[in-house]
């Protein structure tokens, strides 16, 4: 058996069977939720990257790596109590390695783009490697989706918890400090909601924005589109982009533009009109200003509804912005499974900080200065109607 059929297989096992597989351990662990931790191969280079499966009580799994701190599968139910894989992704690291489209990764330092890749601080110019036209996206030509973090299971009485960690040199893709960087996965027991803990330090004034880059499709992965399933975005106001998906630095109303999802709306029911941000992003790809405006508490960012299975996702954060991509650049490439992935067969929901901050004083600030905390928190929680 050749090494890549062996991982999937193996990844099939914990995804598919694994509710089962750890039913009497649950049993003996009363309220708590449970982690397995198996290999997922070694990179090209040779480190051993390995994947960690945290189930709960309700039905629902997630399959973590430590290679990006990447969500490689979500298992949730739908109204029948069927669950379904809803995130897109590739049966091997192999896959995460060469991929292209940052599936389920968590992405820094920069999520989203720094226009010309370059920005200023107290005066002080810094110019990044460009990975998206003249633009720099997500961290760069190698971002924090690629590299391999530290894993270390967390003590919790009602959930399964995951802590991943890494430290980003000073200089990594021309960034200034050594940031130290801990996401946090949480599985509650009892509840089908993933929650994401973000905390960062740094030794020197950098700026920072990070995010989970998770592609939705609540019908299962590689099920068709998602021009049929339903959002609601709470924002007023968007930031309007030009044509390399810069922010101008407006903020724009959504009233009375195809960018308005106050009322829960079908993704592609207005995703061709003639718009010109429409025309600009080849769909939606914008960042959208929440009504919370950020901030300590979590506040209700989106929800997507599928209508078929019943399932429902709601978005809660921190983060002042959300990034909404209806997976207008995904082009048929195979992935789980040997399933194929094209247009718009996924949407993105990422809760961040706006793109191209550092060049806009009018958009919150992503300084972070030595002696401070970076925090962020994000849940994805899911239901069935």
């Amino acid at each position: 058996m050749i090494a890549g059929e062996k991982n999937r297989i193996l990844l099939c096992v914990l995804i598919l069977l694994g509710e089962m597989s750890l039913a009497g351990s649950l049993s003996s662990q009363g309220m708590r939720g449970t982690i397995r931790k198996q290999s997922f191969g070694k990179t090209a280079s040779g480190e051993q990257v390995d994947l960690y499966s945290l189930t709960n009580k309700k039905g629902m799994g997630v399959s973590i790596t430590n290679f990006g701190a990447t969500v490689v599968a979500l298992r949730v139910p739908d109204r029948a109590g069927k669950a379904a894989d809803v995130v897109l992704g590739y049966d091997t690291l192999e896959g995460y390695e060469n991929g292209k489209s940052y599936f389920g990764a968590t992405v820094g330092r920069y999520a989203n783009r720094i226009g010309g890749g370059k920005f200023s601080i107290d005066g002080k110019e810094y110019t990044l490697p460009k990975n998206d036209g003249n633009n720099t996206l997500h961290g760069g030509i190698v971002g924090f989706n690629k590299k391999i973090w530290k894993a270390r299971e967390l003590p919790a009485n009602d959930a399964a918890v995951l802590e991943l960690s890494y430290l980003s040199p000073d200089g990594e893709e021309r960034f200034s400090g050594n940031l130290s960087v801990k996401v946090v996965f949480t599985l509650p027991a009892n509840r089908n909601e993933l929650k994401i803990d973000y905390t960062a330090t740094t030794d020197k004034d950098t700026v920072l924005n990070l995010s989970n880059h998770s592609y939705f499709n609540l019908a299962g992965e590689g099920v068709g589109n998602i021009l049929d399933q339903v959002l609601t975005l709470h924002a007023k106001q968007f930031t309007p982009v030009d044509k390399t998906l810069i922010p101008t630095g407006e903020l724009r109303d959504v009233a009375g533009t195809p960018l308005d999802f106050n009322r829960a709306t079908a993704i592609g029911k207005r995703i061709n009109e003639d718009y010109e941000q429409l025309v600009f992003g080849k769909g939606y790809d914008h960042n959208w200003v929440l009504a919370s405006g950020g901030g300590k508490g979590l506040s209700i960012a989106a929800e997507a509804y599928e209508p078929k299975s019943g399932r429902m996702l709601e978005v809660l954060t921190t983060e002042p912005g959300v990034q909404f991509y209806s997976g207008n650049f995904l082009d048929g490439s195979t992935g789980k499974g040997g399933k194929a992935y094209p247009r718009r067969s996924a949407f993105c929901l990422e809760t961040q900080h706006f793109p191209d901050s550092p060049n806009h004083p009018n958009f919150p600030s992503t300084l972070l200065k030595p002696n401070a905390i970076f925090q962020s928190h994000t849940v994805f929680r899911f239901s069935a109607k």
